[in-house]
């Protein structure tokens, strides 16, 4: 068997390339197909079998999975928040890449694919069933399908979920959950002039907003929870009395009682704007994310534990424990203890100014193959 470290040290230029070749293939969310077929593809180079791309768009590729239910889930998504359908270019300044979707969530992926490329070519066998998923849908309103879909097709067999994603001086270990809606205001609407006096969509769709933004959130011990209005559009031009206007709005928690208490105060809000009569309001669920459920606390704490002492390890920095939307939400939800560790450090998420310290890969290359040989022989 090759020497770990060796590998590790040997391949940095590989993985840099990887990272290029991954920025390069256009992968908004619900559109990831490329992402998985170059996945794929890349795998089976590496002399994997059995690798398959699912109805969710995942790149799925399981190892001694058959017959067993104690199988180990390692993921890190494909898809990116920017909707372009062409690829990005990796700039470089010496000290840090520079592309949109570089780190969130491109370099875990490009790391969690070479740490795989180890345990195929020196035929490393498993402890347990395990699942390396390359997955789809995790940004906005890919509304997790690629986690769901996991969890659907290895149903009552996942015993542990492991998603790479974001910085390693963080592991996120609580889940927080959203509900999205797109709302929309119509109203007769007219001449600027002429009809003065009817009814504006935007108006009436600018009042609710006022009052969903009066609400005081709840809160349950240390939870947080918050709210947002992230677009709003409609009319017709500076002379028209808008007939139909419609925002997103979201709302999110990391605790399940509070996340029902923000969907019973929006449901209010708008049946009492439908009451007043002024406009007709419907509303279209965008996306639903679970919270976390009642996990098995003993196995998730040695997890969580056992993470933050790898990324210590290599990183030397502390590692916190910390709360976001993830992937992990979904096994969560139903009981299956899953954290979420970072893969590098950078900044400038979801923007098209993001990057990612280049001397910060070699070191998540170390963090995410320890995690992973776990559950190996070795």
């Amino acid at each position: 068997m090759e020497n770990l470290k060796v590998y590790q040290d040997n391949c940095i230029e590989e993985l840099h390339q990887l990272l290029f070749d991954l920025v390069a293939i256009p992968a908004p969310s619900l559109q990831e197909e490329k992402r998985a077929e170059f996945c794929k593809k890349w795998l089976e180079a590496q002399g994997a079998e059995g690798v398959y791309i699912d109805e969710a768009k995942n790149c799925v590729y399981p190892i001694g999975c058959e017959g067993r239910d104690d199988i180990v889930v390692f993921m890190a998504h494909t898809d990116t928040v920017f909707p372009d359908l062409e690829g990005f270019t990796v700039k470089s300044d010496g000290k840090n890449f520079c592309a949109p979707g570089v780190g969130d969530d491109t370099a875990s992926l490009a790391v969690m694919m070479m740490a795989t490329k180890y345990i195929i070519q020196n035929k490393i066998t498993p402890k347990c069933g395990v699942l390396i998923v390359a997955n789809a849908g995790e940004e906005g309103l890919g509304n997790l399908k690629g986690s769901r879909q996991i969890m659907k097709d290895y149903e009552g067999r996942v015993k542990r979920f492991y998603t790479f994603d974001g910085r390693y001086d963080v592991i996120s270990c609580k889940c927080v959950g959203s509900h999205r809606y797109e709302v929309t205001c119509e109203t007769e609407g007219g001449h600027s002039f002429g009809a003065f006096g009817n009814t504006n969509s935007i108006a009436e769709l600018a009042r609710v907003i006022t009052e969903l933004y009066s609400v005081e959130v709840p809160h349950n011990g240390d939870s947080k929870t918050t709210y947002n209005v992230g677009l709003i559009e409609g009319g017709t031009s500076v002379n028209t009395i808008a007939q139909s206007a419609k925002m997103l709005y979201e709302y999110r928690s990391d605790d399940a009682e509070c996340l029902s208490i923000m969907e019973k105060t929006f449901k209010n809000v708008i049946d009492n704007a439908n009451a007043r009569g002024k406009g007709r309001f419907t509303v279209e669920t965008v996306g639903m994310r679970p919270c976390g459920g009642a996990v098995d606390q003993t196995v998730h704490e040695e997890m969580i534990t056992r993470v933050i002492e790898i990324c210590e390890k290599y990183s030397g920095f502390e590692c916190k424990r910390g709360r976001s939307s993830t992937d992990c939400n979904v096994p969560m939800s139903m009981g299956i203890p899953a954290v979420c560790p970072g893969i590098f450090m950078g900044g400038g998420s979801h923007t098209r100014e993001e990057w990612v310290e280049i001397a910060s890969l070699p070191i998540g290359l170390r963090i995410c193959s320890d995690i992973m040989l776990d559950y190996f022989e070795i």
